[in-house]
């Protein structure tokens, strides 16, 4: 097989992350909802926005939060000339570190302005809120140069703020190894293909390009069996968010004919109760003309029908 480089593929990881706030931070944030910004008082006198949970120095929990002004004073800044998706603005901004009035401690949050120039140490700023206010430090849109604008009006008393979603989102390019563009590659052609190691002959697939045993480059390709046997799995019966497949399902390692470590795929074609240590399974390939660099090519794996293997020829695999 040729190689002709390696592969790349832009990559994303994103989930809600559910947070119970606790006392200290669900006041804050019950706080923002009602567009009103807590303080929480340290054993040492000072006041920190956002309150901490515990007081740094005395390691006891923060009791005390006291109203605090939305105004403050720049403390110091970046610019951003070029903002990322999810930030406050989607044009040129600064984020600061702004000492709000009645706070020791500088709060990190957006500044509105044009120009790098229209920002300075020492500038007095001012809260914008949304107009609609959840309870969230998102409450607070930005900060802008004080002036004349409007002035705050107060937000809905409604209920307390418990707890939080945050949107967890990460994007990025994926650059495979030399040796595991070609396995993506081998998937292309309908082929399972791993690398032997030199030393204690073992076949990895996908191939790892070094031997975690022996520690030397697994140089041999091997193409195997797109038929194995299941040798460890779990049954999923918990529903989440974005679930495509319907419980309960199987995810299972399954040991390949040839190869001498297992990968996770799905198992269909059998009632999940059934699914066990030993069965012998086959891949169910999707149609070729959706098959590209991928293990999704694969769409799942399905019992052969053949006697279920002997315990003996994959307990070293579990």
């Amino acid at each position: 097989m040729t190689d002709v480089g390696t592969l790349h593929a832009p990559m994303k990881v994103e989930f809600d992350y559910t947070r119970s706030l606790g006392p200290t931070l669900s006041e804050f944030m019950t706080g923002l909802k009602r567009r009103q910004i807590l303080g929480g008082k340290l054993a040492d006198g000072t006041v920190a926005v956002p309150p901490p949970e515990f007081d740094p120095q005395t390691y006891d929990p923060i009791t005390e939060l006291v109203p605090v002004g939305s105004e403050g004073v720049v403390q110091s800044w970046v610019w951003v000339p070029e903002p990322v998706p999810g930030q406050p603005l989607d044009k040129p901004f600064a984020f600061a570190q702004i000492v709000l009035d009645g706070t020791d401690r500088p709060l990190l949050h957006a500044v509105a302005v044009e120009a790098p120039d229209q920002i300075a140490t020492g500038q007095r700023v001012r809260a914008v809120w949304a107009e609609e206010t959840v309870g969230a430090i998102t409450d607070i849109r930005w900060f802008e140069p004080e002036g004349d604008g409007p002035a705050t009006v107060p937000g809905p008393e409604g209920e307390a703020v418990n707890g939080i979603i945050a949107p967890v989102n990460l994007s990025y390019d994926y650059a495979a190894s030399p040796e595991e563009s070609k396995f993506f590659r081998g998937l292309a052609d309908g082929k399972l293909i791993g690398q032997r190691c030199p030393v204690c002959e073992k076949v990895y697939v996908p191939p790892r390009g070094a031997c975690p045993v022996d520690g030397v480059p697994t140089t041999d390709e091997v193409e195997v069996a797109d038929r194995g046997t299941v040798t460890t799995f779990c049954i999923v019966n918990v529903p989440f968010t974005g679930q495509q497949i319907p419980i309960p399902y199987v995810s299972a390692y399954v040991l390949l004919d040839g190869a001498d470590i297992a990968f996770l795929h799905l198992i269909l074609g059998i009632d999940a109760a059934d699914v066990r240590m030993g069965l012998r399974v086959k891949a169910v390939w999707k149609p070729r003309d959706e098959w590209g660099t991928t293990i999704a090519n694969i769409s799942h794996f399905e019992p052969t029908g053949e006697p279920d293997a002997d315990f003996e020829t994959y307990k070293v695999h579990l």
